[in-house]
């Protein structure tokens, strides 16, 4: 039976991915590839007539909360909730040591 993918063909995507393999990891990745494409091989002789396409396996549903209008609630209540408030906004620690 042909290897599904040689040592040269990892190689070359390997080279194309800018990865640098050893040869011990080139050896270990095509057997894996080698198995990851026969198994893709499997999959392919499976069949589908009938089958819908899907992108999940169970159905989703987007679940929204009802749009309802509520009385807004005022900046400066909000504000004096806050640890600290200058020219009426939230004021928080500096994170990058930039200055204004």
């Amino acid at each position: 039976m042909p290897e599904p993918i040689s040592e040269e063909e990892v190689a070359h995507v390997a080279h194309l991915a800018r990865l640098r393999l050893s040869d011990d990891e080139l050896h270990r990745f095509t057997s894996q590839l080698a198995a990851v494409l026969e198994h893709a091989k499997d999959v392919e002789t499976l069949d589908l007539e009938g089958v819908e396409p899907m992108t999940h396996p169970l159905p989703l549903e987007n679940v929204t909360r009802k749009d309802e209008i509520h009385e807004m609630v005022e900046r400066d209540s909000i504000l004096d909730e806050a640890p600290d408030v200058e020219d009426g906004r939230f004021k928080v620690p500096k994170i990058l040591g930039e200055e204004p």
